[in-house]
């Protein structure tokens, strides 16, 4: 009896700091959603049930936001896993100068995103940015107007995103080679395995298990990423077509102070992920067991 007090004395301080941090935020998110909570109702704000769920679902630009959203996660997800494998792989073999190469390719991940947000914009500039300066002088092509063209604008931010988010892909992925006994890939070869053969085989269930927590937090970073499309699209340009979900939940809450729907849509995006999370770990679980 002495030793289970003990435990729940030396667990006490983490379950109070988690109840503040997490907990009550999240139960007080939960309250606001409920509430005409705004700008003009600051204080004698009144309980509204379930009406600022309902305008989120009456919304009509919620599934172009949704759709925009989903692409976004998918876009960059696909090319962080892409680029941080490959480079991982290139940088675990033995090459020339491979300290000074990881060294480099992890000063994105390690920049503040506030400042490489606002670098990348200047560098979407259409008069004096260096991408339209390098599409007209090494390929002839006319400068883009990135911030003009609905399309345009919702490729920099995936461009900028893709460039800060493979160096963490790469990182994990570059720990799981290391742990990867070096006989397996030597018998494979012996039985004639090829290249293609290994990395299907060999690397990628061992990779598993740092991949899988992997994707899931790059998933839910990513869904939720507002610096990068809120800074270099500047607010959602052109005319607010680059927004995802959580970009339009920001401008709601803090650009036009509708607290109490802001606080709904939160919820709306939390139990989004919450059922990928658990998806996405099912299947996994449904994938090993078959395995």
């Amino acid at each position: 009896m002495k030793t289970k007090y003990l435990i729940w004395f030396f667990l006490l301080p983490s379950v109070v700091v988690i109840g503040c941090v997490v907990f009550y935020p999240f139960l007080y998110n939960f309250y606001i959603s409920t509430t005409n909570m705004s700008l003009y109702h600051i204080r004698d704000y009144t309980f509204k049930g379930l009406v600022n769920y309902r305008e989120i679902f009456s919304e009509p630009d919620l599934y172009y936001y949704f759709g925009k959203t989903i692409i976004w996660t998918l876009v960059n997800l696909f090319f962080h896993l892409v680029l941080g494998i490959s480079i991982a792989m290139l940088l675990n073999r033995r090459i020339v100068g491979r300290s000074v190469f990881r060294a480099l390719l992890i000063l994105p991940w390690a920049m503040p995103q506030y400042i490489s947000a606002l670098t990348w914009k200047g560098m979407f500039n259409y008069q004096y940015g260096s991408i339209n300066l390098i599409l007209q002088k090494l390929f002839h092509v006319q400068g883009i107007e990135w911030f003009s063209n609905e399309t345009w604008a919702f490729v920099a931010p995936i461009l900028t995103n893709i460039w800060l988010g493979f160096p963490f892909i790469m990182v994990v992925t570059l720990g799981g080679l290391q742990s990867i006994p070096r006989d397996l890939y030597e018998a494979a070869e012996i039985d004639g395995a090829s290249a293609i053969q290994r990395f299907t085989h060999i690397t990628l269930p061992m990779l598993k298990p740092v991949l899988t927590p992997a994707v899931i937090l790059g998933t839910i970073w990513t869904f939720n990423n507002l610096n990068v499309i809120w800074l270099v699209t500047e607010r959602g340009l052109p005319a607010d077509k680059s927004h995802i979900l959580v970009t339009y939940v920001y401008k709601a809450a803090f650009t036009y102070y509708r607290y109490g729907y802001a606080a709904a849509f939160s919820i709306f995006i939390f139990i989004i992920l919450l059922i990928f999370v658990l998806v996405y770990l099912k299947q996994t679980r449904t994938l090993e067991r078959e395995a």
